[in-house]
């Protein structure tokens, strides 16, 4: 039958509790969640980065053209990749909005009426 000594598992056991062990556990050096690619926020998919200037700014109007519904029902629209939640927007129309507000991922929107001709 196979057991530690006491020194053997206090040693584990403290090391392991400062975080000495496994580097990944004690100090969190992975790159997922912090830009440096895997599958965290920036790595796959395109769309728009969030550093930088966005393309909407609070007040202005857009066209747009609703191309999803979000799970709480609002409308989706993008300009240049950067997603806009549009209140009470339908899959498939295409509205004038106005940006109410303008965060570091994504913007919300109301509609003040329809799209002009050459909406995309």
């Amino acid at each position: 039958m196979w057991h530690y000594s006491s020194n053997v598992a206090s040693f584990i056991a403290g090391d392991f509790m400062q975080g000495q062990c496994h580097p990944a556990l004690g100090d969190e050096r992975t790159s997922y969640g912090r830009g440096g690619g895997g599958y965290g926020r920036s790595g796959y998919g395109g769309g728009f980065r969030s550093e930088g200037p966005k393309p909407v700014e609070v007040g202005k109007e857009y066209d747009v053209t609703i191309t999803e519904s979000s799970r709480r029902g609002d409308g989706v629209a993008k300009i240049d990749g950067f997603v806009i939640f549009v209140t009470g927007g339908k899959q498939g129309e295409k509205t004038r909005i106005k940006i109410t507000q303008v965060g570091p991922r994504f913007a919300s929107a109301t509609i003040v009426g329809t799209a002009s001709q050459d909406t995309t």
